[in-house]
Parts: C-alpha cells; sequence; structure tokens
C-alpha cells in the first residue's frame, strides 16, 4: 500500500516548483523571434537574448543558503508560501515589461522571489522521508522540470502564436496565486505537524529519521562554519555549475538548431516538448535504480555522460538535421536525471543542522551556472554565427562534471525497516 506521504507532499510539491520552472523557462520559447515578436519588441540581439534568459540566476543566487537555513529553523511550508505570493507578482511583471531593461529587472527579481524554494523543499522532503526513499522522493519532486517544459511547451507555443508574449507571460505568471491555498493547506513541516498520517507511521519516521541523524553527527563538538568548509561542498559546487550551464544554455537556445525547418509555434512547441518527456523517463529510472543499489555517485556520472557525448554529437551531425535532433533530445536529460542522486549526497553525509545551509550554498554558487551558460552560448553564437562551438564546450563540461563526480563522499548505508514504503 503506498503511504499518504507520497500521495499528498510528492504531488503538492511537484505542481508548486512546475509552476515555478514554467515561470522561469517560458522566456525561451518566447525569444525566438521566429515564434515570437519578444525580441524586436525589446530591441534585441542574440547576447542580449542570453542576458535576459540568464539574469534570472544572478536573482535566483542570493537567497539560497538563508532559505536552507531558514527551512530548517523555522517553516518550509510558510517560507515557500512567502515565495509563491512574491514570484507571482514578478512573473507578472515580466509580461508588462515595455523595454528590455524593465524586463531584466523583472526577471531578476523573479530569481530573487523563487531563491529560497529549491532548498526549502529539499529539506522538507529530508523531513518526510527516510535515506532509503530520498532518491525516489527527489526525483519525483524533480519531475516538475522536464514534466514543466513538457507539458508547459505547446501551450505556451500556441498562447506565443494566438495572444502574443506579453498575455502569455501574464496568464501563466498568475498561476503561483492559484496554487497558494492549495499548498498552505496540504503541506506539513514534520510528520509530528500532520493531523492527516496515522500514528505509527508517524513514529517510524519520528524514529528512522532521528536514528539517521544521530549516525551523521561527529563525536567530537565542530563548529557550525567549519564544517561547510569541506572539499566535497567545493567540488559539488563547481559540477552544479557546469551543470546548470549545460542545462539552461541548451534549453535557451534549443530552438535554434530547428531553424532549419519551418515549422509553427504548436510544432516548435511540441519538439521543444519532447526531450524533456524522455528526460522525465530516464530521471524515474536512474533514481530508482540509485534507491535500489543505495549507490548515488555512480549514478550521476552515467548521465552526466550521456548528457555530454550526446551534446557533442548533435554538433558533429548537425549537417543531418534530425540524427542531429536525436542527439539533442538524449542531450537534455542528463543534468536533470543526475538531481535526485546528487542532492541525496549531502542529506546522507552531512548532519542535520548543516545539509540546509549546504544545500542553499551549493545550489546558489552553482546557479550561476544558469546565468553564464545562456550568457556564454548568446556570445559565441553572435561571434561565430551557430551554437556549434558553445555546444561543445557544455558537452565537455559535462564529462567534467562526471568526473568529479566520484570526488563525492559515499552515502551513509540507510536503516533498513519494512515500515517503509514507496
Amino acid at each position: 500500500m503506498i503511504s499518504q506521504r507520497w500521495l499528498r507532499i510528492i504531488p503538492v510539491a511537484l505542481v508548486m516548483y512546475t509552476i515555478s520552472y514554467v515561470d522561469r523557462t517560458n522566456v525561451s520559447l518566447a525569444l525566438d523571434p521566429k515564434i515570437s515578436t519578444m525580441m524586436r519588441d525589446l530591441l534585441m540581439d542574440d547576447k542580449m537574448k542570453g542576458q535576459a534568459a540568464g539574469i534570472f540566476f544572478l536573482g535566483y543566487v542570493l537567497l539560497q543558503a538563508l532559505g536552507g537555513h531558514l527551512a530548517g529553523k523555522w517553516s518550509a511550508k510558510k517560507l515557500v508560501s512567502l515565495c509563491l505570493i512574491f514570484w507571482g507578482v514578478c512573473a507578472v511583471a515580466c509580461g508588462l515589461a515595455k523595454t528590455f531593461y524593465q524586463f531584466e529587472i523583472a526577471r531578476f527579481l523573479l530569481g530573487v522571489s523563487e531563491s529560497c524554494v529549491f532548498p526549502a523543499t529539499l529539506v522538507l522532503l529530508a523531513h518526510w522521508f527516510p535515506s532509503a526513499e530520498r532518491a525516489r522522493a527527489n526525483a519525483f519532486w524533480n519531475l516538475c522540470q522536464p514534466l514543466a517544459v513538457a507539458a508547459s511547451a505547446p501551450i505556451t507555443g500556441w498562447l506565443l502564436g494566438a495572444y502574443g508574449w506579453q498575455t502569455m507571460l501574464i496568464l501563466e505568471g498568475a498561476l503561483p496565486f492559484v496554487w497558494l491555498p492549495i499548498w498552505w493547506f496540504f503541506i506539513s513541516d514534520r510528520p509530528r505537524d500532520a493531523k492527516w498520517i496515522s500514528a505509527e507511521e508517524k513514529k517510524f519516521l519520528e524514529t528512522t529519521l532521528e536514528r539517521e541523524a544521530a549516525l551523521l553527527e561527529p563525536s567530537v563538538k565542530i563548529p557550525f562554519w567549519q564544517r561547510l568548509a569541506r572539499r566535497e561542498i567545493f567540488v559539488m559546487i563547481v559540477m552544479n555549475f557546469l551543470h546548470n550551464s549545460a542545462a539552461y544554455g541548451c534549453m535557451a537556445f534549443f530552438t535554434d538548431s530547428l531553424k532549419a525547418k519551418h515549422f509553427s509555434p504548436v510544432q516548435y512547441g511540441w519538439l521543444f516538448a519532447a526531450p524533456y518527456a524522455l528526460t522525465a523517463v530516464i530521471m524515474v529510472i536512474n533514481s530508482w535504480h540509485s534507491d535500489k543499489t543505495r549507490e548515488r555517485r555512480g549514478h550521476v556520472a552515467a548521465v552526466y555522460v550521456l548528457s555530454g557525448v550526446s551534446l557533442i554529437l548533435s554538433v558533429m551531425t548537425r549537417d543531418h538535421f534530425w540524427l542531429s535532433y536525436a542527439f539533442l533530445c538524449f542531450a537534455i536529460p542528463g543534468p536533470f536525471a543526475a538531481l535526485a542522486p546528487f542532492w541525496a549526497i549531502p542529506t546522507e553525509t552531512l548532519p542535520r543542522n548543516v545539509f540546509g545551509p549546504v544545500i542553499g550554498l551549493v545550489n546558489s554558487l552553482g546557479n550561476t551556472g544558469g546565468y553564464f551558460g545562456p550568457a556564454i552560448v548568446g556570445t559565441l553564437a553572435k561571434e561565430f554565427g551557430s551554437t556549434a562551438i558553445p555546444f561543445t564546450a557544455l558537452g565537455i563540461g559535462m564529462l567534467v562534471a562526471a568526473a568529479l563526480a566520484f570526488l563525492l563522499p559515499k552515502s551513509v548505508k540507510p536503516i533498513q525497516s519494512a515500515s517503509s514504503n514507496a
């Protein structure tokens, strides 16, 4: 029997972050001059396009560590509720922008408004799912990222064709206000706060999580900031930077690879969505196998290699449209399919009072790749007239990230129990 935790916490968190991801990524289609007038209306070139797509992440890095800390010490539920309000305002403001600089400011503030959401949700899941379930819990929640693109891209393409980029951004930007009451009434910070969970499962979860936390506490008291000065944290930051550079660099310029054909806005949407649908499948398989084998590092490295090699091959075969597109479909999944085992590592190797801030720190500094990826691709694409050189660089970056994965610590073996349901 599937536990209520999986039916209540995961779907609500998944939809919440799906909305977040739609509001940060719908600009990828809006910035395509073949299906939208946005670049012309805001007087943008390819370099400015990269800046507009990436500036979100300069705001996104600001409150990550604070968000992880507040989620652990205060309340992940309340923190995300505040974020829903503020990012909804900023997402709508993106659609109201009349100049490039107004749009940049709105995108930057959208990043600030969403910056606490990721670490807060990871802390929330760590309070509800023991380590034996954590990669799957992280994966099912992070399915929102490819699903947001796969599900929304055809709709976004249709809205762009029918109503224009402003209306599309305003309508999709208002979604957080719709989801806020559902988040507030369905989510509880910890099992002990929930009235809908059985007393038996509540006791099992609290006991198991406390025992797992105790295994990670050092026998000698170590100052908090000294706990953060660890080699593996620096390695995770570099990996996350390369990961996000590839994920968002490809996303922002993915439709450039489709320009050889004359597709309609809706067709663009479906072609943009296909690799993200494939990503969702690979994410589930990779996380399931990671939990089954209790192994994290190899599962991160494997999908990074898949992404890096496929991205390079997509460039090498760019004269054959459908073959190059097929390789791109396998290049997209790597950064996303690595998320579940990657983020399970700090929750399974660091003390409880440290992993929240670490998640925020790694995600904030690593997400600068979300700015530099599109910016670098845009600059090089403008300079050389194609995405071949920047996409090759992103592919090499993914192969470097795969090698770095083996410098991360192995996870502590989880506590087994027949009461753990999935």
